[in-house]
């Protein structure tokens, strides 16, 4: 029975530890738990991945809050390398671009019967007349 209260009481300070730095390794080293360990935690306990998917996760958002918060504060103070990030970032005319030339060359041959119905289709819709080349007149089918 104790053994189950010290594995519960690891995987929440887990839990804590991945809520403030979203790496596993770092948090295994913290609290002295195996990643092995951990990771046979995660697999065999639903709960246990859900929360540690939900702690992660959320440590993500905090860090990127912060780290988009130094990014501003670079750019007030006039760092070149924050201001082209951003702009190259979010705002269109400076995003890097790709551009493409070139000639695309295609031969598709029809089959008979591919081109019988295509003029079945278009007599159909009143868009084809047949000529009948010998009398040089319209001829309709």
């Amino acid at each position: 029975m104790e053994e189950k209260t010290i594995k519960d009481r690891n995987k929440v300070l887990i839990i804590e530890g991945l809520k403030k730095t979203p790496i596993i390794q770092l948090v295994c080293e913290k609290t002295g738990i195996a990643r092995s360990s951990f990771y046979r935690w995660r697999k065999e306990d639903r709960e246990f991945a859900e929360k540690v998917d939900k702690a992660i996760i959320q440590d993500n958002h905090l860090i990127n809050d912060m780290a988009e918060s130094q990014l501003i504060s670079a750019i007030k103070d006039k760092n070149m390398t924050g201001i082209i990030f951003w702009l190259k970032n979010h705002h269109r005319a400076y995003a890097d671009k790709l551009r493409l030339s070139g000639k695309i060359k295609t031969e598709t041959k029809l089959t008979p019967e591919q081109e019988l119905e295509i003029k079945r289709a278009l007599k159909l819709a009143s868009l084809f007349e047949e000529q009948d080349e010998s009398k040089g007149e319209k001829k309709y089918e």
